[in-house]
């Protein structure tokens, strides 16, 4: 083995460990911060040229601060000390840019840090860089003119999702253990799903979202994208909670999420609902394979399963599009006419989307949909949970802006009628986690949502931990990674066929 294998595999041997379990090595001395950073650098630089979820590497600056937390390493130490966590383009971290993948933004530097970066810095986080997002987060897939393709590292010839695409690439291959997304149609969820990690879209308001950019203030929220239930737990737990900056954050209920992340109790008691498909979505038949294997498996929690369909009476995607379009254009709105004919394939069409309602026609949206919301509501009175696939099709090849066809039925390239499941929870405000179920006949990750009350976000994240006890994806990893990844038992749903 050369010296530079030897790296590589002490760096993966760390990189093995979840941001939990790196914070513990680091009190108990076990790991040093400088050891951690430079294994996370060191894989960074090995492989991401091949996939490409980084806009920006911070070597200098994690460097120091990995020898600055070094210095105060101890068993009172804030809870995230040392641990490498990357964030997405879009997101404001102070000195770095923040080009929301648009050659409008390619100069803009972020004049302070976002709320939740300024709350990462506080427990202890090491920010190791910004990853990629298509232009204006307008895509359910990682693609701009400014940095180019993010690859699913499980394939490299398929897309890794978005918007938060690049976070899900870099946890999916142990770039940092915790990313930061942002999630207004499902841009967390959707890459987490295709990726095969878990992703958090918290209830709104739960985690701050400004200093920053301005776009969809009432759907999108920061969230994490992590390799483990109790990783999101232990994120959520450190960015959550009222910020001066944020006139829609909130307080919170008080929820400790790392304890709920890391619960081994099961859910007894609890009334679970789960839909394949909403009652009329379309749904790919490998999905639908692969969703109906977990259910039976999730019954092992102890929690009573009733097949249900959740109220959605206007077709969620249409809704959705009356709400954000209005908002897409008074964001990106202005930039039409400097930058509209640089602007990725499609992106100046959705921008102008939002150009013809009036405020009437976006109040009357807003009226449908807190009714939505209220429907969902009455839902839950009866069921704590709802399990549904998070995507709708498997990861597509890179270089198409949508799949061919979802459920037999031909896909919108533009609108993206293919995530249309995905829309509920940023309509309705409430919690969804995204946790990996198994794998498509051809080995491309497959995920399922599960769906909570408005600020049961510890629910869910309960619920998450009790599905990771059954089936545990931690020890999988995808091809790009190592060329022999480790697999699980055979009877587990989450192995590879």
């Amino acid at each position: 083995m050369s010296a530079n294998q030897t790296t590589s595999a002490a760096s993966d041997g760390i990189l093995g460990l979840d941001g939990f379990a790196l914070a513990a090595a680091i009190r108990a001395r076990e790991l040093s911060p400088v050891e951690v950073i430079e294994a996370t650098l060191e894989r960074i630089d090995r492989l991401d040229g091949e996939i490409n979820s980084f806009t920006e590497v911070f070597h200098d600056q994690a460097r120091a601060a990995a020898r600055t937390a070094e210095r105060v390493v101890g068993d009172d130490g804030p809870p995230l000390l040392g641990v490498p966590v990357s964030i997405k383009d879009h997101i404001w971290v102070e000195g770095a840019s923040a080009t929301n993948g648009s050659f409008a933004f390619r100069n803009f530097v972020a004049p302070e840090d976002c709320g939740v970066v300024e709350r990462l810095r506080a427990a202890g986080a090491i920010i190791v860089g910004k990853t990629n997002n298509p232009e204006f987060l307008l895509r359910s897939y990682t693609d701009n003119d400014v940095f180019g393709t993010t690859r699913n590292p499980w394939d490299l010839g398929r897309t890794a999702g978005g918007s938060s695409g690049g976070s899900g690439a870099a946890v999916a291959a142990g770039m940092a253990p915790i990313s930061i997304g942002t999630d207004g149609g499902g841009s967390i969820r959707i890459p987490a799903s295709f990726c095969g990690v878990v992703g958090l879209k918290p209830t709104f308001g739960l985690i701050p979202k400004l200093p920053g950019f301005r776009g969809w203030p009432t759907l999108s929220t920061d969230g994490p994208m992590t390799r483990s239930v109790r990783d999101a737990g232990l994120a959520l737990s450190v960015i959550a909670g009222l910020h001066p900056a944020d006139l829609l954050s909130t307080v919170g209920p008080g929820t400790d999420f790392l304890a709920e992340s890391t619960r081994t109790d099961g859910l007894v008691g609890l009334r679970v609902a789960f839909s394949e498909d909403f009652g009329s979505e379309p749904v790919d038949d490998e999905v639908r394979r692969v969703f109906r294997a977990a259910v039976q498996r999730f019954a092992e929690t102890g929690c009573e399963l009733v097949n249900a369909d959740p109220p959605h009476g206007e077709q969620l995607q249409g809704l959705w599009w009356k709400v954000v379009a209005p908002e897409i254009f008074a964001s990106e709105g202005p930039l039409l006419a400097e930058y509209g004919s640089q602007m990725s394939e499609g992106i100046a069409e959705i921008v102008r989307s939002g150009e013809a309602p009036t405020a009437s026609d976006y109040l009357d949206a807003q009226h449908q949909r807190n009714d939505l919301a209220r429907s969902w509501a009455t839902f839950h009175e009866t069921y704590d949970l709802l399990l549904a696939p998070t995507m709708q099709v498997t990861p597509f090849p890179v270089g198409q802006q949508s799949p061919d066809q979802v459920g037999g039925r031909p896909a919108d390239p533009v609108f993206e009628d293919w995530v249309s499941m995905i829309y509920a929870a940023n309509l309705t405000n409430q919690p969804a986690l995204s946790v990996p179920i198994g794998f498509s006949s051809d080995g491309l990750p497959i995920g399922m949502q599960i769906i909570a009350r408005r600020f049961e976000d510890g629910l869910a994240l309960r619920a998450g931990a009790a599905w990771e006890q059954l089936s545990p994806w931690s020890a999988l990893w995808p091809p790009t990674v190592t060329a022999h990844p480790p697999h699980l038992q055979t009877d587990s749903p989450m192995r590879r066929e």
